[in-house]
């Protein structure tokens, strides 16, 4: 569902932030993408979604190019950044609408979805409120059922579970679970190293922009914590990789 290869990315002045990374996210496949802050997780992740170009490299989603072909990337994959920036002089109701329209849904089959994706993260009776009077993790809520609307055959999310409600996290790990199991697959970038082990089948760790670690989350533990493994290949300054 996602492939990169030899993805590498280099700002102006010379700063490499992704550097020769490689990594394969299968159908069914939850994926944390794990790294400190400014491993280059959220430029990866801009490369993938489009928003960032690339120096080097090929990035596959559903086996397509993101670079031949990137407008149907974009239709069969939902992004959702850390900080969503939605456009806070429309009601909740008139974004997903939009949203709705930009993927070609129905007017029918989308307001059966909006009506149950709100339901479920208690967002529905504030439907008809401005997204300027939202709190952040009412955004947050709001972005997701934007990003939800279309059911993606990949769901490429930063930090998701930053600024939502215990009821809301535990929602979204459901519905995780129920796109994963239609086909679908996860990739998300995550700082809180026990919901990954808890959430995903695979992670990848980069440091510096470079792959250090990946795989099946208990063969990759090999029964300690994620924890552990990532203080050990991340944050030791004599670690360049493991295998």
């Amino acid at each position: 569902m996602l492939e990169i290869r030899n993805l590498t990315k280099t700002y102006k002045g010379g700063k490499r932030a992704v550097d020769n990374l490689s990594l394969q996210v299968e159908a069914g496949d939850i994926c944390g993408f794990i790294g400190h802050n400014g491993a280059g997780k959220t430029t990866a992740i801009k490369c993938i979604v489009g928003i960032h170009d690339f120096d080097q490299g090929e990035i596959k989603v559903d086996g397509v190019s993101v670079r031949a072909n990137p407008m149907y990337c974009k239709s069969v994959l939902a992004y959702v950044p850390d900080n969503p920036d939605l456009y806070e002089y429309l009601t909740g109701i008139q974004y997903l609408n939009f949203m709705a329209d930009i993927f070609g849904i129905p007017e029918d089959v989308r307001q059966k979805r909006i009506e149950k994706e709100a339901s479920d993260l208690g967002l529905l009776a504030a439907l008809g409120d401005l997204i300027s009077s939202y709190s952040h993790g009412m955004k947050q809520k709001l972005a997701l059922i934007g990003a939800l609307i279309h059911k993606p055959k990949l769901l490429i999310l930063d930090e998701p579970f930053v600024g939502l409600d215990p009821a809301a996290s535990l929602m979204l790990k459901q519905k995780m679970h129920e796109l994963c199991a239609n086909g679908s697959a996860v990739f998300f970038s995550t700082h809180v190293l026990d919901v990954a082990e808890k959430l995903c089948n695979k992670v990848v760790i980069i440091k510096n922009g470079r792959l250090v670690a990946a795989g099946d989350v208990g063969e990759l533990t090999g029964g300690a914590s994620l924890e552990s493994v990532f203080m050990e290949v991340a944050c030791d300054a004599e670690a360049d990789s493991i295998s």
